[in-house]
């Protein structure tokens, strides 16, 4: 039974398989490969994902779900239809999906899955993506970081020794890794991130400058207008990858607004943005203590890098020209994929090894002599220790005739416990003595499936005690999992052979929204019209209608995101007086 591979994204989520000794990507029920992380409730109950869902954003907002992956790991619940749901509640509804995705293309049923996440990640949002997984119906003991799925799919099948960096700037996260690879070992040697920082930043940015050269804010705009703003920014956005300048326009409170964006432009007010790019960079290539001009390359990876004042900007701000020679948008599914096959001891994957880190520090509490009530953080496994690991480290009693030790076990950076992530607790017995003269040595082992394992021994009696640090907000019980999944189980999946139509009439009920006058009759009429042809159901006629109104649909989507006269004159303008793209002067 194949195992696959998933890029849980925050903007769009895909799946990859190991076959016929090459590593697959899974088309959906469209025949595509990138499904829209978004999630909306039908007026039935019905879950729509993917594309349908994201359009939705904008006439249903109220409905409709989407980059929540930023707060997996977390106990926000996000609203829709009135119901309350968890970032893993959703997540596991996009897992749901590409699962019958991969037995429809597979032909067979799949029951475990490697999943990506984030390098920077902590154990919080690591045990959320495992409990989707679950939830989703999947077998998951492999989590594999972002960097590292990209690293395998970058060097699988070269035969050259190199070092390289891996910048990976998704819609929601930023990783950097530093990765040295020889023969078929991948090893990864760093990681730092950001788990708040991606395309969605720079959405939000165009959206918010919009407004503040038309007099608004964006706040205080009605749901359904913020959204369809923000829509507009992200297409303004991926036009500026191609095209500059671009002219974003929207009708607001019955008034038509416009500003135009340049790639220049939009560096000016992206500039906080850039600069928090440069911190996890700097911290990757500290924590490996190696010069930029060690690293031979800096491949690129995630939807954001293709953004061209992302690539000079890391050529200016490192010297070194970014490579982005593949799809960036599928390089972390395809090492999904790999590493899959790998775990499933795929016969011509049997040589490939992939060595990876822990990303944060473990360690434990201490007491803090300066200040009783503020314990100190101990490391014991320090971050960016290849996995995996054991260490052990001996600690003594702080007071006279103490007869237990409490330890507490912390993931972080932090000098104060207070400060880092707490993962759980044990005791320990030890007989009476002097301050300092009965202890215990403390061994955590944290493996590649980043389950830590923590024995704690009395150095005098020999006494033991051991527990596996498990998140207890996250981790359900067997019990506890399949009374979820049955309360999951009401909200139906659209059924994949209905969903083309139900994405072209999101599609339209999106543009509806955002037109005016004789457009928005015309859209009215062509919905109806279809509504006809979805009654009748003769499947020939309505495949022939759906390409003609995807055709049509694409048209005014063209229309609404730029005006090519204005455009050109103010393209020979701005040609006068173009300043040097080069130029990052934040």
């Amino acid at each position: 039974m194949p195992i696959i591979g998933i890029d849980l994204g925050t903007t769009n989520s895909l799946a990859a398989v190991w076959k016929d000794g090459k590593c697959q990507l899974i088309p959906n029920a469209l025949g595509e490969v990138l499904t829209p992380s978004a999630v909306s409730i039908e007026e039935n109950g019905n879950i729509l994902v993917g594309r349908a869902a994201r359009d939705r954003l904008v006439s249903h907002p109220e409905c409709t779900a989407a980059s929540f992956k930023c707060f997996m790991g977390t106990e926000t619940e996000l609203m829709l239809a009135g119901k309350a749901f968890t970032p893993i509640e959703l997540s596991a509804f996009i897992l749901r999906r590409l699962k019958e995705d991969a037995e429809a293309f597979l032909g067979e049923k799949i029951e475990e899955a490697v999943i990506s996440v984030p390098a920077y990640f902590d154990d919080n949002g690591r045990s959320a993506t495992k409990a989707a997984g679950e939830l989703a119906g999947f077998r998951v003991e492999r989590i594999i970081n972002e960097p590292s799925a990209a690293a395998l799919a970058y060097h699988k099948g070269k035969d050259t020794d190199m070092s390289f960096l891996v910048f990976d700037f998704g819609g929601g996260t930023l990783d950097v890794s530093v990765v040295d690879a020889f023969s078929n070992v991948i090893e990864i040697v760093t990681v730092a991130g950001d788990n708040h920082l991606g395309g969605d930043n720079f959405n939000n940015a165009i959206a918010l400058y919009f407004c503040e050269q038309n007099g608004l804010k964006l706040s205080a705009l009605p749901r359904e207008t913020q959204a369809s703003l923000i829509r507009q920014a992200e297409h303004c956005k991926i036009a500026l990858t191609t095209a500059d300048p671009v002219m974003m326009v929207s009708e607001i409170e019955g008034q038509q607004r416009s500003v135009m964006l340049t790639n220049q432009k939009l560096v000016e007010i992206s500039a906080p943005i850039l600069r928090r790019l440069e911190k996890p960079i700097a911290r990757a290539l500290r924590d490996c203590q190696d010069a930029v001009g060690e690293i031979d390359e800096i491949v690129l990876v995630g939807g954001s890098c293709h953004m061209p004042l992302v690539q000079q900007y890391l050529r200016h701000i490192l010297g070194k020209t970014p490579l982005c020679d593949f799809d960036a948008d599928t390089t972390v599914a395809i090492g999904a994929g790999i590493a899959a096959g790998i775990k499933e001891r795929c016969q011509d994957l049997r040589d490939t090894l992939l060595t990876d880190i822990c990303p944060f520090t473990l360690g434990i509490n201490v007491i803090n002599r300066d200040d009783a009530s503020n314990d100190l953080f101990s490391p014991i496994i320090e971050r960016n220790t290849t996995l995996p690991a054991s260490r052990l480290r001996s600690y003594y009693t702080a007071r006279d005739n103490q007869t237990k030790m409490s330890i507490e076990i912390y993931q972080g950076e932090g000098i104060y416990c207070r400060d880092n992530l707490k993962l759980g607790s044990l005791e320990i017995e030890v007989p009476r003595a002097a301050r300092g003269q009965e202890g215990a040595d403390v061994r955590f082992t944290y493996d590649i499936n980043g389950i830590l394992q923590v024995e704690v021994t009395c150095k005098s009696t020999g006494q033991k005690q051991q527990a596996l640090i498990l998140n207890p907000n996250l981790k359900m019980d067997e019990k506890a999992l399949k009374k979820r999944i049955q309360e999951l189980e009401q909200y139906k999946l659209l059924p994949r052979e209905e969903e083309e139509n139900k994405v072209l009439l999101a599609r339209a009920a999106r543009l509806y929204e955002e037109s005016t006058g004789m457009l928005r009759e015309q859209i009215h009429q062509q919905i109806d019209f279809f509504n006809l042809l979805l009654h009748e159901g003769v499947e020939p006629k309505l495949r022939r209608y759906r390409k003609d109104l995807n055709h049509f649909f694409d048209q005014i989507d063209a229309h609404l995101s730029s005006d090519d006269e204005i455009i050109r004159a103010f393209h020979d303008d701005y040609l006068d007086d173009y300043e040097d793209e080069e130029d990052f002067d934040l």
